[in-house]
C-alpha cells in the first residue's frame, strides 16, 4: 500500500505545486489515487496556510476530499498545529466530520490523551514513532499498543547514505509492537532510500510533497501524482 502525504507542514514557500486550499486538497488527492495511492494523509490548513485541528478547518477538508476519492482520508494531530495536549484532545473531541484515521506523533507529550480522544470518536489511530526520540520507548508502554491502527515509523536522516541505517535501527526498536502493521518512510534526503527499503521489506510505505519535493532523479515534483507514479515505478 502507498499512502499520499499531500502537503504536510509545508506552505506557499515550498511552491506551487504543495496544495493547501479544500478544493485544491481534493484536486491533489483525486490524481494521486488515480495514479495508485491507497490512502490520503493531509494536513488541513486555516486561510494564511497554517495547520489546524479546528473543526472548522478540519471538516471542510476532509469533506472535500472525500468528495473527490473513495479511500481512506487521514489528518495529524501534530502538537504544531496545537501545542497544550489538553486543548489538543478537545479540538479531536470537537470535530464535526471524522477522518478515517489521525496519526498521532508519540514523541509528543499527551500522545496517550489525544488517542483516547480519537478511540472515542471511533477514529483509527497512525501511532508516529520517528526516529532519533523517545517515542518508540513511549508507544511500548502505552496502554493503546494494541489499538492502533498501525505504526508509522518515520525516519529522518540527514544524507541519503544515512537512512537505510536509521530505518533499520527504527524498525529494531519497535520489534514486533503487538503485531501492529507498519508504515515505513522517510523525509526530504531518506525518502527515495526508504521508500524503496520498504517496498523491499514488503511494507506500507508512503509518498507526497510533505515527504520529499523532488523526483529520484533530483528534479522538482510537479504534483502529488506524479511522485506517486515515481514510487510504483521503483517497486
Amino acid at each position: 500500500m502507498i499512502q499520499v502525504c499531500l502537503n504536510g507542514a509545508r506552505g506557499a514557500g515550498d511552491g506551487t505545486a504543495v496544495p493547501l486550499s479544500p478544493a485544491a486538497l481534493a484536486e491533489s488527492a483525486a490524481a494521486a489515487v488515480r495514479a495508485g495511492a491507497s490512502e490520503v494523509h493531509v494536513h488541513p490548513k486555516t486561510p494564511c496556510g497554517s495547520d489546524s485541528l479546528s473543526p472548522r478547518v478540519v471538516g471542510p477538508a476532509v469533506e472535500a476530499i472525500r468528495a473527490a476519492v473513495e479511500v481512506p482520508v487521514g489528518v495529524t494531530t501534530g502538537a504544531w498545529a496545537e501545542p497544550d495536549p489538553i486543548r489538543r484532545a478537545e479540538r479531536v473531541r470537537s470535530w464535526t466530520v471524522l477522518p478515517d484515521y489521525a496519526s498521532v506523533n508519540w514523541h509528543e507529550d499527551g500522545a496517550d490523551e489525544v488517542a483516547a480522544a480519537l478511540l472515542e470518536r471511533g477514529v483509527g489511530i497512525e501511532a508516529g514513532i520517528r526516529s532519533g526520540t523517545d517515542g518508540a520507548r513511549r508507544f511500548l508502554t502505552s496502554p493503546y499498543v494494541s489499538r492502533v491502527l498501525r505504526i508509522l515509523a518515520e525516519v529522518t536522516a540527514p544524507t541519503p547514505g544515512e537512512a537505510e541505517p536509521t530505518a533499520r535501527a527504527l524498525l529494531a526498536e519497535l520489534g514486533t509492537a503487538h503485531g501492529r502493521p507498519v508504515l515505513l518512510h522517510g523525509e526530504d534526503a531518506g525518502a527515495w532510500p526508504v521508500l524503496r527499503l520498504a517496498r523491499s521489506l514488503g511494507l506500507d510505505t508512503r509518498i507526497g510533497l510533505e515527504d520529499v519535493l523532488v523526483l529520484p532523479n533530483g528534479e522538482p515534483a510537479a504534483s502529488n501524482a506524479e511522485l506517486v507514479r515515481a514510487a510504483l515505478a521503483r517497486a
